[in-house]
């Protein structure tokens, strides 16, 4: 009976510790989540800024979007030729297939195979 007893404690004992391992565990995982953020903030509040030419180039390119954005709205509600077709010039994009048009720029679909 007396090593029933003293194996019933040092099970218990176990499942104590095995619980504190876990949740120290998941406190150290915490605090290195933690620290890995601090350490990629640091990172990025240090970071130079770009260079000036880049930032006048990128608020140009940016400028131009937003002016084009009423043509392509147009465009894709259908109500206007394509943007890139310039007066007087035929839309070469309805020429095409539909289902080519669709699909540019992705490479073509496999043939089906017949049964065996």
């Amino acid at each position: 009976m007396d090593l029933l007893e003293k194996h019933q404690d040092i099970l218990a004992k176990r499942a104590e510790l095995l619980e504190e391992m876990g949740s120290r565990r998941e406190q150290l995982n915490i605090l290195r989540r933690q620290q890995d953020l601090q350490k990629i903030e640091d990172g990025l509040k240090g970071g130079k800024l770009p260079h000036p030419h880049l930032l006048a180039l990128e608020t140009r390119y940016w400028v131009s979007v937003e002016e084009s954005i009423p043509a392509w709205d147009h465009f894709l509600l259908g109500k206007g030729p394509h943007p890139i077709d310039g007066p007087g010039q035929t839309a070469r994009r309805d020429k095409q297939n539909p289902s080519i048009a669709q699909d540019q720029g992705l490479p073509p679909r496999p043939k089906p195979r017949a049964a065996r």
